[in-house]
Order: C-alpha cells, then structure tokens, then sequence
C-alpha cells in the first residue's frame, strides 16, 4: 500500500524526520537552502501533504498547483503566510505550532532588552577593533533596567513569559491586549492593565507580543514613537510589520528615544537601511525561537499534525479544522 506523498521544504531535525519518513512518502528540500517559489509549485504539485516554514507563502497560486493537497503544516507560531480562508476553500488543513517556543522567545525578548540597555554590542565591537583604551568613568554609559517600567503590547503566553521574568528585575509591568487577562494572573505577575497610550507614556522598554492584523501594522508609528521618553528602548520580537522602520530610524536620529532591538523586520530579510549603521540599535535574523530544543519540538509538532491529518483526526494545532469536516 502506497503511503502519502509530502513535500518538507527544509530537511527538519531527526525526531521529526523519524515521524515523517515512518508515516509518509517524503521529498525533503535541502538542508540551509531556501526553496524557490517555482521548485515549490512544481514539487507541490502531487503531493497530499506540505511542511512549510514562513518564507514560503501558501496562498490560492499554490493551492490551484496542489490539487492532492490535504493539509499544509507551518513550522511556525506565525502563519499571516498562509491564506487560512483559501485553505479552507481548498479543503486544506492548516496547522501552525504555538506553544513550544513561548520561553525561548520571551528570553530572546530579554536578551535583546538587556543587550540594547547596557549597549553590549558596542562593547564588544571596541574589544575586537583593538582600539580600547582602558576602563573610564563615562564610557559606554547605558540605562539601567532593575526597578525600571516594562510596557508590554500583547498579554499572550509570550507577553507572560515576558513580564513573569520581569519579577527578577523587580520591574514595574504595564501590559495593553485587546482582552484583559483575568485578575489572578495580573496578580501572579505584577501586571498593571492600562490603555496604548500611557503604555508608551510611562514605559521605560517597551517588548512587543501582537500577532500581525490590519489593526496591529505600524502599530509603532512616529505619533507613538513620539509619546515615548527619550530614555525609552523598543524591542520587536513578534512580527515586522508591527514597525514602521522609517519612523523608528527617524525618532532615533531625533532621539526621540534611546534605542532599539529587533529580530524581525518589514521586509525580511532586509532591514530598511536608515537602521542599519545606527549603533543605537541592535538587529537580529529572526533568531528568538532558534534553539535546538525548540526548532525540535516545533518540527515534531507541525509532524503530528500531519500524522493526525492522515490518520482522519483532528490535528492538535488546526487552524481550520473544519476544512475537512473534522472535529
């Protein structure tokens, strides 16, 4: 009996190839290289299943090429790359893979929070330049961040993990969601609910957490960026987009605030180039979930999905379960 056909865009780690190569007929794509939209369509075209990543978009071009398709499963939380509702036209199930990567991207949120506060990449460019002079009483001065305001936009299980290792830092939590978390968790973290603006008032970091909508793009825009103290430092972990990169590049040269750090960008994989000679800001390649253990547990559960697909259940994480009739 001939078992499904998928295509996997990269080649995964090993336990989620152990599930897919036991279950399935898998075409891999090559390891560190980024599959072209035309391979894709054209490897696409005969198989039942996909695992995607989010630089492969899966949209009504893809599924017109796919009429085999049954499921298409991102290796992501994120997943404004796939046209859910096209999917759900096709009959395709869509599946993402939250949960797993909540604590390594929150600690990727601090270690950006920290790095920009105390202007660590500076440091460590003038020790590698060979051009320190020695120890002096102003040099490279940063902001502290013990005692400090923490704004959070996006009380999700990241924006959490966020504001729950504030506690260490004996941090002040102000958090803004377009639903009010319950009261017990406000108590657990420390959490203060208040409106957009005196977050960006009051805040001395402010770490975003929203998911890419019409509502949340440019979300950081130069009417925001103004409300911000001149000490303030923004950091991006959620989704480019969220940033209007010129208007960033503009308060920063106006100082208007401190600094910055993002992973993520308007344009990936480029950065708008207003940011990038800036010392004030620190860029990182949409690295926050890029932990092995993590990468593992993602690709083992965007596997499962496609398991239960092909095992007539609902998969775990489906966004549109009933593109199937599944329940």
């Amino acid at each position: 009996m001939s078992r499904p056909k998928i295509l996997s865009t990269r080649e995964l780690f090993p336990a989620a190839r152990d599930i897919l190569d036991k279950h399935f007929e898998v075409d891999y794509g090559k390891p560190g290289q980024q599959i072209s939209r035309s391979e894709l369509l054209k490897r696409v075209a005969d198989k039942e299943g996909l695992v995607c990543l989010l630089t492969e978009k899966v949209d009504e071009e893809l599924l017109d090429a796919a009429p085999k398709l049954r499921i298409a499963a991102t290796v992501s939380v994120g997943f404004d790359h796939i046209d859910v509702a096209a999917c759900t036209k096709h009959k395709v199930i869509a599946t993402n893979t939250p949960g797993v990567l909540d604590d390594t991207t929150a600690d990727f949120a601090w270690t950006l929070l920290m790095a920009i506060a105390r202007r660590l990449l500076e440091g460590d460019e003038k020790m590698r330049s060979g051009n320190w002079p020695g120890w002096d009483f102003d040099q490279l001065l940063g902001g502290d961040v013990w005692g400090k305001t923490l704004g959070i936009i996006g009380f999700g299980r990241i924006g959490r993990g966020v504001a729950r290792r504030a506690q260490g830092f004996q941090m002040r939590v102000l958090y803004s969601d377009a639903v009010r978390a319950p009261a017990d968790v406000e108590k657990e973290l420390h959490a203060e609910f208040v409106d957009r603006d005196r977050l960006f008032r009051e805040s001395d970091f402010i770490s975003l957490h929203v998911p890419l909508l019409p509502d949340t793009r440019h979300l950081i825009s130069k009417e925001n960026l103004d409300k911000m103290k001149p000490t303030a430092y923004l950091i991006n972990t959620a989704r480019g987009p969220v940033v209007d990169e010129a208007a960033l590049a503009d308060a920063l040269e106006r100082k208007k605030i401190a600094g910055a750090a993002l992973d993520v960008f308007e344009a990936e994989p480029k950065a708008n180039p207003a940011l990038l000679g800036r010392k004030d800001v620190i860029l990182t390649p949409h690295i926050a979930s890029a932990s092995v253990e993590t990468r593992t547990k993602m690709a083992v559960m965007a596997a499962n999905n496609l398991v239960a697909c092909f095992e007539s259940k609902r998969p775990p994480n489906a966004l549109n379960a009933d593109a199937l009739g599944l329940k």
